[in-house]
């Protein structure tokens, strides 16, 4: 298995040759049903497959997946068993960085603390066995709110948690990882495009001078239009990162490319790769609703059945977590969840149900659900997985992947 340096320059390669045109899709796995989906879909296309987990999902202590990062890997390689698939899956770290971690604000962890929580972080990674760590300090809780942190300081921690992560890697004699830097986000201040370009500049002149040019990151994160609540990526934006990024053997990374409209734009323009997220969590809401529907058939005319009462239970259960509140807009803020309107507690409660996938009231409300469908659906876990594989079909056209290893290989 080639690792990520090696497939990006290859990708830059078969692009200068005229030989095709690939993005890579990076999907976050905040569910073991988008786990095993997009395993499933990597087996059915023959393509390579990265996992963009981050530390709210997967960490040394927990995450809202319930995985640490060694539990993370071995459930990805039990589904790559469960669909006979030995080509490339990537587990990946996206956005490790001071205070990204949810809790390391709620906590008010100092500079010191979260970088030491986050060193931890990625070595429970390195050991773990995953192929890419996002490296983005580029937020910094001790600033003034909306000010961005200096660049100077973003290339000090960014060459600070890479060297703490190659030290490592050295030490233990652990085969070489791959690295991504940046972001897509305002509050980073590499939005505009002078001060991205700098920062590429200083971070391989102290690259370099730290011996650690061998550590260049594959992938780089830069804003190109999209956001969580945007669908449109900017073709020119990402045309000028790949000019920018090809000559060092780096290629631009989107994040928040759930819901684009131009998703041909991203292979056409050089992007290299593509975090999707939080579109499959409501597509598994989806999906769910839809079996819960088929309960609510069932239970009208069979006494037998005692409803699973699952979205009531779901609604709940991201009601209690507060989590649904990290997404209101500024006008909403303060306002209790009945007084929003109905397409915003139904989007709300479609985004933020990946953090309550494993709440022990959710689980066992989909059991029931499951249970009361079995004698008329095979698999309904089955019928999940595969509602989102169809989600994620549309991606593998986009980008080019159907039976991309034959030419990635």
């Amino acid at each position: 298995m080639k690792n990520l340096n090696e497939l990006t320059k290859r990708i830059i390669e078969l692009r200068k040759t005229d030989q095709a045109q690939i993005t890579l899709l990076a999907v976050c796995p905040n569910s073991s049903a988008v786990l095993e989906a997009a395993v499933k879909i990597a087996s059915l296309n023959n393509m390579p497959m990265l996992f963009a987990a981050t530390l709210n999902q997967v960490d040394w202590d927990g995450g809202y997946t319930g995985w640490m990062p060694s539990q993370f890997v071995t459930e990805l390689n039990c589904y790559a068993q469960k669909y006979n698939w030995a080509g490339p899956l990537y587990p990946c770290l996206d956005h490790g960085g001071p205070w990204l971690k949810d809790v390391h604000t709620l906590k008010g962890l100092s500079l010191l603390e979260t970088m030491n929580s986050l060193k931890q972080s990625l070595i429970a990674c390195i050991d773990a066995g995953y192929k890419l760590l996002h490296i983005d300090p580029t937020v910094d809780r001790t600033l003034p709110a909306g000010s961005p942190v200096p660049l100077e300081i973003v290339v000090e921690r960014t060459i600070e948690l890479i060297s703490h992560a190659e030290n490592h890697i050295s030490q233990k004699g652990l085969p070489s990882i791959s690295y991504e830097v940046g972001t897509e986000e305002v509050h980073g201040g590499l939005v505009d495009y002078s001060r991205f370009e700098s920062f590429i500049i200083q971070l391989r002149n102290n690259l370099e001078k730290r011996n650690l040019i061998h550590a260049w990151p594959c992938f780089v994160v830069a804003q190109v239009g999209t956001a969580l609540d945007t669908s449109y990526f900017d073709p020119d934006a990402a045309r000028r990162l790949y000019d920018t990024l090809s000559p060092l053997g780096s290629l631009a990374k989107g994040h928040y490319t759930d819901g684009v409209e131009n998703l041909e734009a991203y292979p056409q323009t050089g992007i290299g790769g593509a975090n999707v997220g939080p579109e499959f969590t409501i597509e598994e809401y989806n999906a769910l609703n839809s079996l819960s529907q088929k309960e609510m058939a069932m239970a009208g005319h069979r006494k037998d059945i005692a409803s699973s009462n699952f979205m009531k239970v779901l609604q709940q259960a991201v009601l209690d977590s507060g989590r649904w509140k990290k997404w209101l807009q500024p006008e909403e803020k303060g306002k209790d969840f009945s007084e929003l309107t109905k397409l915003r507690q139904v989007w709300l409660v479609q985004t933020g149900c990946r953090y309550i996938w494993t709440d022990s009231s959710v689980l066992a409300a989909r059991e029931k659900l499951y249970e009361n469908l079995s004698t008329l659906i095979d698999d309904p876990g089955n019928y999940v997985v595969d509602w989102i594989c169809r989600s994620m079909d549309k991606y593998i056209n986009a980008f080019n992947l159907f039976d991309s290893l034959k030419l990635l290989s």
